[in-house]
């Protein structure tokens, strides 16, 4: 009874059966002939390199150019950049088992790195290795987010100003975090356009300059979120593309309310007293510093209700409290004269206190918060 056996169809040795898998492997190449093995290691190639890797990286901030765009990689140096770009373009053939290679670059010159690589495995149960050394080519340049920030390029300005007053310096620090937060926030999530230009203080607030409309945007909004407010924007034509498109720069103005947390008012045509400022955004909420009732602004006062500003939480002075004459008025000794005055009881005062803070203004003596410990 005759067998049957296939050939090499090279060179006619009988080659050994192929197992069903191995058959069925649409990857192998040869998955319609089948090779001896002294024919099949004769145009073997255990790895695929090319000839050399030029690398083009930014000087600057360490990005790679890859494709057609500059990618942040986080590289400690440009010997992590070439392992990972031959670590890229290296292949191995499919067919190799169990691999395992290492690389041991070496430092040329200042632009050129030689990658010696190292590579083991096993073939149709033959152990193989193989050793290829790639050099790779370090080009400086200036990656395009670099080159726009070294030439103070800006897409957006966000204006940071306020109503009748100039903005804290707790609200123009508060606006550069923003900022910079939004900018890392955005570069997390891959963003290269994003940064800050320029941050800039003025007679009557701030200028930051951004690299993009949305940041500018985002900056505007959350000032307006934690501060109150209102934001207007206008578009500049600066120019056009290479394309004819126009190119539009957008101003942000931020214009804060008149009065912020801590400011004592006195309302006009209003006759229940000064209002401690609590919040300004929305609108203005706070307490009666004449019985410590709450107080929030009618919807067509928004957060700037006519009002004059008597003073702040901070201006307070220490009075001594000479005694309790009711549940509406309290005797303390006016921090100026030292003279007992009669002043209204809001429902904050401790009675048991022996000193309270007061605030001293054209409309009289009152008795503010004790907050020295918040």
């Amino acid at each position: 009874m005759s067998e049957s056996r296939a050939f090499c169809p090279r060179c006619g040795d009988a080659v050994p059966e192929r197992s069903a898998s191995d058959a069925n492997d649409p990857l192998r190449p040869g998955a319609e002939v089948e090779l001896c093995d002294s024919c099949y290691f004769e145009d073997f190639d255990f790895v695929d390199a090319p000839d050399r890797i030029d690398v083009r990286v930014c000087s600057r901030c360490g990005a790679v150019y890859r494709g057609n765009r500059w990618v942040d990689v986080g590289a400690e140096d440009y010997t992590d950049i070439a392992i990972e770009e031959v670590s890229q373009a290296l292949a191995v053939h499919v067919d190799v088992e169990d691999v395992a290679w290492q690389i041991d670059p070496e430092q040329v010159d200042q632009n050129t790195i030689r990658m010696h690589c190292y590579f083991t495995g096993v073939v149709r149960g033959t152990p193989v290795d193989e050793q290829v050394t790639v050099p790779v080519k370090i080009a400086r340049q200036t990656c395009t987010r670099c080159g726009r920030i070294a030439g103070d390029y800006y897409a957006s300005i966000v204006q940071i100003r306020a109503e009748d007053r100039t903005p804290t310096s707790d609200e123009m620090d508060r606006a550069k975090e923003i900022a910079n937060q939004t900018v890392a926030d955005m570069e997390a999530t891959g963003d290269r356009n994003a940064f800050v230009t320029e941050v800039g203080e003025t007679d009557d607030g701030l200028n930051i300059k951004v690299s993009t409309n949305k940041i500018g945007k985002k900056i505007s909004n959350k000032m307006i979120e934690e501060f109150g407010g209102t934001v207007n924007d206008a578009e500049t034509l600066v120019t056009e593309d290479e394309d004819g498109n126009e190119v539009y720069r957008v101003t942000f103005a931020v214009r804060l309310p008149p009065y912020t947390p801590g400011d004592i008012i006195d309302l006009a045509e209003d006759d229940g007293g000064p209002v401690l400022v609590r919040s300004a955004r929305g609108n203005l909420k706070g307490i009666r510093v004449t019985t410590g009732e709450r107080y929030e602004a009618s919807y067509e006062e928004g957060n700037s209700p006519e009002a004059r500003k008597l003073g702040e939480l901070e201006d307070a002075t220490e009075a001594t409290v000479v005694t309790v004459e009711d549940d509406n008025a309290v005797q303390v000794l006016d921090p100026e004269t030292f003279q007992a005055k009669t002043v209204a009881r809001p429902d904050y005062f401790d009675p048991e206190a022996e000193t309270v803070p007061v605030l001293k203004s054209r409309a009289g003596l009152h008795i503010l918060p004790d907050e020295r410990d918040d």
